[in-house]
Formats: structure tokens, C-alpha cells, sequence
């Protein structure tokens, strides 16, 4: 069945940096677009970046352009997000998505704190 596993959440210093990764299981990873939603306590859940099943036109939120980037590895069935100049306001759940097949993750937490 369809699986999405993230990881590389934790916590970090204001500034700091994280990679999320989300690995990707049963289908087939570079046919589908994928998406980084986050969910910060109290807050509804907003998308912050997606990438084509090829790996181009990347699209970002306002609130995370020039600090996070998303890339994917076919090959390794696996979509990343590279996240730099941490804020507090990046606190959040942060889940990977497949919008061709409504497939989430079960989130991994980011906590930016000093």
C-alpha cells in the first residue's frame, strides 16, 4: 500500500538549519507531483512547497521562500526539504504529501526554540 514516512525533525536553535525527507512506498514515486504541508498548534494546516515529478518548477509559501528548498531523488523514492534560517514561527508538524493519490504522512516535528 501507499506509504509516506518522514524524518529529520527535531529541534533547532533560531537560525539553524534541518532536512526533512519523506520517504515514498508502494508506487510509483516519479509519476506524482509532491507537497510539504505544515501545522503549527492552533493554526490550520498550509502548504508550503511543492515540486513536479520531474524535480522542476519548485513553488514555495511567501513565508519560506529564499530559506527552504524542496528537491526529490527518483531513484531513491524520496522527496526532501532542506530548511535554512530557521524562525520560531517555522514550529510546526511538518507532513509530506501526494496530491495525485490524497496520500499523507504522519508528520515529523520541527521545533525552533533557544
Amino acid at each position: 500500500q501507499v506509504q509516506l514516512v518522514e524524518s529529520g525533525g527535531g529541534l533547532v536553535q533560531p537560525g539553524g538549519s534541518l532536512r526533512l525527507a519523506c520517504a515514498a512506498s508502494g508506487f510509483t514515486f516519479s509519476r506524482y507531483a509532491m507537497r510539504w504541508y505544515r501545522q503549527a498548534p492552533g493554526k490550520e494546516r498550509e502548504l508550503v512547497a511543492q515540486i513536479t515529478d520531474a524535480g522542476n518548477r519548485p513553488n514555495y509559501a511567501d513565508s519560506v521562500k529564499g530559506r527552504f528548498t524542496i528537491s526529490r531523488d527518483n531513484a531513491k523514492n524520496t522527496v526532501y526539504l532542506q530548511m535554512n534560517s530557521l524562525k520560531p514561527e517555522d514550529t510546526a508538524v511538518y507532513y509530506c504529501y501526494c496530491p495525485g493519490l490524497g496520500s499523507w504522512g504522519q508528520g515529523t516535528q520541527v521545533i525552533v526554540s533557544s
